[in-house]
């Protein structure tokens, strides 16, 4: 990459990031229902009520983290990150952060310490989650991003990110272990208890 090229890509982020903050601080105004999740993908606004059968899998998925790391594992749920790609303000699921992450001068969280992701699927923006997003973890190098889908009774983990995509891909159905054991999480993840839709 060129020097020229670097000074666009950077210009080009600050302001992704600038028309994000923009975005964001609107939604803060607007009458958001309660229980809505509210996040950007490549600069469309994403409005999804949470269900109590995706909190149950998200609840489930944080307990494992927690109990494999502790209560000092810094795992969020619904936090804004922004992600590579055009106006990308995701809110993912689960976002577990590397022990040694900072916030930004924003005083947000950077997708560079982000170890790993889940994402539930919602019958309205599951293109999104098999989609853009999951291009946009993989283009910021997220070493496992897990995919739990109520609808199908089904998980997806990708790992090894490469190129903008991932370069493994597993699935098990709900009750059988998802094997995270050699990954930045190395977590055996039980999903016994994952309802279904």
């Amino acid at each position: 990459m060129t020097v020229l090229e670097d000074r666009i890509e950077m210009a080009d982020a600050d302001a992704n990031t600038k028309r994000l903050d923009e975005w964001f601080e609107r939604l803060e105004r607007m009458p958001v229902p309660e229980g809505f999740r509210v996040e950007i993908v490549g600069g469309s606004v994403h409005m999804t009520p949470q269900r109590s059968t995706h909190w149950e899998i998200i609840f489930e998925i944080a307990q494992a983290i927690r109990g494999r790391f502790g209560r000092e594992a810094r795992v969020f749920s619904d936090v804004r990150i922004d992600f590579p790609g055009h106006e990308n303000g995701f809110c993912p699921d689960i976002a577990m952060l590397k022990d040694s992450a900072k916030k930004d001068e924003e005083g947000r969280w950077r997708y560079q310490d982000v170890e790993f992701v889940a994402e539930v699927i919602s019958a309205g923006t599951a293109a999104n989650d098999y989609g853009p997003k999951k291009t946009a973890y993989a283009m910021a190098e997220v070493p496992v991003y897990v995919i739990a889908d109520p609808y199908q009774g089904r998980c997806y983990a990708y790992t090894h990110p490469k190129d903008g995509d991932y370069a493994m891909r597993t699935w098990v159905d709900f009750g059988t272990d998802i094997d995270l054991t050699g990954t930045e999480v190395d977590l055996v993840l039980k999903t016994d208890d994952f309802p279904r839709d």
